[in-house]
C-alpha cells in the first residue's frame, strides 16, 4: 500500500493526514528547504527524479528551494509567437475540463465550482460554458510560470486554505482545488477576451511566489512568479467560444488522462 493511499483511503491514514495539511506544517518544511543544511538533499533529488541538470542555471545555489526553483537556460522554453496561439504557462500534465454553467466534473473525480474555486460568484458566471485547464506540476517539473497570454492584470487575489497533495488519488476523496491555498488573477487578452490565471499550493509547498501583485500590462509567457517544493497546479479559465483546445488535448482528458505539456507550447487556438 502506498503512503498516500494510506493516508487517504483509510481511517487511521486520514486522522494522520489532518495535521500534515495544515498551514503550519507546510511552513516548517518549508522553512527548513530554505536553511543551507537541505542542500545535501539535491544530489538524490536530481538522481530520483532524473532531472537533466544540464538545462538550468545552477549558480548560486544555496539551499534545496533554490535549486527546485532553479531557472532554465534561455532556448530551452521557446513560446509560441502566432497571434492566435493559447500557451501552456507552466510544465505539467494537462487536463481540459468544460464548465457546465458553474460546474467542473473531472473524470472519476470531485465536482466543484467555479465560484467556489474563486470565491467570485459574479467573476465566476463570466466562464459559464467555458473550458478549465488544469496543469498539474510534480516534483521534477521546471516549476517557474509564465503569464497565460499578453494583456491587462488585475491585481492578485488570496485565498487561505490547506495543503492536500494535488495527486489524483487526493481528487477523488476531496474537492482539492477548492480547499487548497490558491492566488489568482484575471488577465484581459486582445485575443481570448478575460482569462483567469490560478496558483494553488499543495502539500509541503512552501510558498506560492508570484513577482508582480498589482495591476499592470504582462506579455505571454514572461516570467509571472515560482513554487517551492513539492507538486502544484495552475488553473486557466477561459471564456465560452474564446478558444479551441487542441483535439488531442481534449481525447486524452475525456478518457482521464493527462497530457504532457510544456512552458510556451501551443495547446489551442483563437476562435476567429
Amino acid at each position: 500500500m502506498s503512503s498516500l493511499h494510506f493516508l487517504y483511503k483509510t481511517a487511521v491514514g486520514r486522522i494522520l493526514l489532518k495535521p500534515l495539511i495544515c498551514p503550519a506544517v507546510t511552513r516548517l518544511s518549508g522553512a527548513f528547504l530554505d536553511t543551507g543544511f537541505s542542500k545535501c538533499l539535491i544530489k538524490s533529488f536530481v538522481r530520483n527524479n532524473n532531472i537533466n541538470t544540464d538545462e538550468y542555471q545552477l549558480d548560486g545555489i544555496r539551499c534545496f528551494n533554490d535549486f527546485f526553483a532553479r531557472r532554465i537556460k534561455e532556448g530551452f522554453r521557446p513560446v509560441d509567437t502566432a497571434p492566435d496561439a493559447l500557451i501552456a504557462p507552466c510544465d505539467g500534465l494537462l487536463t481540459a475540463y468544460g464548465i457546465n454553467k458553474d460546474t467542473v466534473i473531472p473524470v472519476k473525480q470531485s465536482t466543484y465550482s467555479i465560484s467556489s474555486l474563486l470565491e467570485d460568484s459574479e467573476l465566476a458566471k463570466e466562464f459559464e460554458g467555458g473550458m478549465c485547464l488544469v496543469y498539474r506540476l510534480c516534483v521534477d517539473h521546471y516549476h517557474r510560470y509564465g503569464y497565460v497570454d499578453s494583456g491587462a492584470k488585475s491585481e492578485g487575489r488570496k485565498l487561505k486554505g490547506v495543503f492536500h497533495t494535488v495527486r489524483p488519488i487526493a481528487l477523488e476523496e476531496y474537492p482539492v482545488f477548492i480547499r487548497n491555498q490558491r492566488e489568482y488573477c484575471a488577465i484581459t487578452s486582445p485575443v481570448f477576451g478575460k482569462m483567469v490565471q490560478m496558483e494553488v499550493g499543495a502539500m509541503l509547498v512552501g510558498k506560492i511566489v508570484n513577482d508582480e501583485n498589482g495591476e499592470c500590462d504582462v506579455v505571454r509567457g514572461a516570467e509571472k512568479g515560482h513554487f517551492e517544493y513539492g507538486g502544484s497546479t495552475i488553473i486557466v479559465l477561459i471564456r465560452k467560444d474564446a478558444a479551441r483546445i487542441n483535439e488531442a488535448i481534449l481525447k486524452a482528458s475525456a478518457s482521464g488522462e493527462e497530457t504532457p505539456v510544456r512552458l510556451g507550447e501551443k495547446v489551442g487556438t483563437a476562435v476567429s
